[in-house]
């Protein structure tokens, strides 16, 4: 297994909202980096979505505009799996949050990566010893969950599986710390600390939507000044996704009991293609 110091070359996988932030994030930290998607219409916009995001940081005077195209120049799309995960050391799943979905994955990167690579899953609630149980050696994988917006958001939960060994957690640590990130670490458990807390909050401010307690916007004015939440519960659902807080919820629902169990409306959203600001149309209208 790579040592931590000797992280070069990162292979990230799904070019989603959450791939193409991390995609950002790991060439802006000087890290050369494949980012692979099954679509190349995927690949371009996430290829865009990080263009805009370098140059917003330039207008800020975060970035030197001198630094620009030489940090554009590490980021490698392709739909090639094998391609992107040759000579890489350090891997990251970000595809959707579907446990068939990042098995046949690992799957693959068993089949095609190099045995040292560290891989590192980006869930934000599914079993990672499960994920690492799948492959030969499972001591090589561990949980590096990000937040939305990835290039905003500092903290990394990273989570240690049954058999993590310590070379991979002190490798993610390293990546993540190359990145300007913050993390803390997590024993697996349902949920790890934010999933497991915001599920909750957003699940209970859909019942009290569907109750009449308040509107949804003066539930998100509640929460943003009264407990000084950056994001109301709606606004943070929106931006995450329906689909992806439903997904969850019923993870949760299933490992963990009754208290998890999905706000009706929040289904009855989902049911009828409400699913945030991916489709310009959830609790609110985009």
């Amino acid at each position: 297994m790579a040592e931590p110091s000797s992280v070069r070359a990162i292979a990230v996988l799904g070019a989603g909202t959450m791939g193409h932030g991390i995609a950002c994030a790991a060439i802006a930290s000087g890290f050369e980096t494949s980012l692979y998607d099954v679509a190349q219409e995927a690949i371009d916009g996430a290829v865009a979505s990080v263009d805009r995001i370098l140059e917003k940081s330039v207008e800020l005077g975060k970035t030197p505009a001198s630094e620009l195209a030489a940090t554009r120049r590490r980021l490698h799309g392709t739909t090639d799996l094998a391609a992107a995960l040759r000579d890489v050391d350090f891997i990251i799943e970000a595809v959707p949050e579907r446990i068939d979905v990042k098995l046949a994955i690992f799957a693959e990167i068993e089949r095609l990566a190099g045995a040292s690579a560290v891989i590192a899953t980006n869930t934000s609630a599914l079993s990672v010893t499960e994920l690492a149980g799948s492959l030969a050696n499972p001591s090589r994988v561990a949980g590096m969950h990000f937040f939305n917006p990835v290039h905003k958001m500092k903290l990394i939960e990273i989570v240690q599986a049954l058999d993590s060994s310590p070379a991979t957690v002190d490798a993610i640590q390293q990546v993540a710390g190359r990145m300007g990130k913050e993390t803390v670490l997590v024993r697996e458990s349902p949920g790890f600390i934010t999933t497991r807390v915001n599920a909750s909050i957003g699940n209970e401010a859909f019942y009290m939507l569907m109750e009449g307690v308040a509107s949804a916007r003066d539930i998100d004015k509640a929460l943003k000044l009264g407990l000084n939440h950056p994001m109301g519960p709606f606004e943070m659902v929106d931006l995450v996704g329906l689909d992806t807080r439903l997904s969850i919820l019923e993870y949760l629902h299933r490992s963990m009991g009754e208290k998890y169990r999905p706000c009706p409306l929040l289904v009855q959203y989902v049911k009828a293609g409400r699913l945030g600001r991916k489709v310009g149309r959830g609790v609110y209208e985009y």
